[in-house]
């Protein structure tokens, strides 16, 4: 299974940084789309990616940030947009209005793939979906900010399969013991704590950036 990084704080070698996140699974699903669409246009160019094969879109919540580029589904051909039920009506009036889009609202855990399934909504003030990505290693978590806690995101997770690792930002997040056990540890975008999590998982944090991909 394979997860590119189209938008994020950080760039690589020849890509473009700005606040946000996406990230692109099995060339399929794009989950977030950063915060500003010519950045994530360009990102996904110099990674070769295919804009019609991208058969879903999903936003983990609505901050800018996550769906600014929300406008690259002009590029698609049909596509399924997972939003969560919760958010405004506006936004969901601006997805609707793309012919190609078959809007979907998100309330509880579902799967949308063969091989992924969201959490549904999560939190109380500030509500959000995740990724849980079925790979012959185990489970992958795919998150945005992680704003209703990563601890509970992870828990949530591990009733679908053992989690294998985390990718995504893991905003005011300070349980770091919860990431002990996981085989890969990629937090980008609004982790506050990089520098603490490498340091105590050397061996399973890897680095996280706008052009970076991560086989599992």
């Amino acid at each position: 299974m394979r997860f590119r990084i189209l938008y994020d704080n950080e760039a690589g070698d020849g890509f473009r940084s700005g606040w946000g996140f996406s990230c692109l699974v099995d060339d399929h699903t794009l989950f977030d789309t950063g915060g500003d669409v010519d950045i994530l246009l360009f990102n996904a160019q110099r990674l070769g990616v295919r804009l019609d094969e991208i058969t879903r879109v999903v936003f983990s919540h609505e901050h800018g940030d996550h769906t600014g580029g929300y406008q690259i589904i002009y590029r698609l051909g049909e596509v399924e947009v997972y939003i969560l039920r919760s958010f405004s009506r506006y936004f969901k009036d601006r997805l609707s209005s793309f012919r190609n889009v078959r809007l979907r609202e998100v309330a509880g855990m579902e799967r949308i793939g063969k091989h992924i399934l969201t959490t549904g909504e999560l939190g109380l003030l500030m509500k959000e979906q995740s990724l849980i990505v079925e790979t012959s290693r185990g489970v992958i978590v795919i998150t945005g900010c992680s704003h209703p806690g990563l601890d509970r995101i992870l828990e949530v997770a591990s009733r679908v399969g053992k989690v294998y690792g985390v990718i995504g930002g893991f905003h005011g997040f300070s349980r770091l013991e919860a990431l002990r056990g996981l085989k890969l540890i990629a937090p980008c975008h609004c982790t506050v704590r990089k520098r603490e999590i490498f340091r105590l998982y050397p061996d399973s944090s890897v680095r996280c950036y706008a052009g970076c991909e991560i086989e599992v």
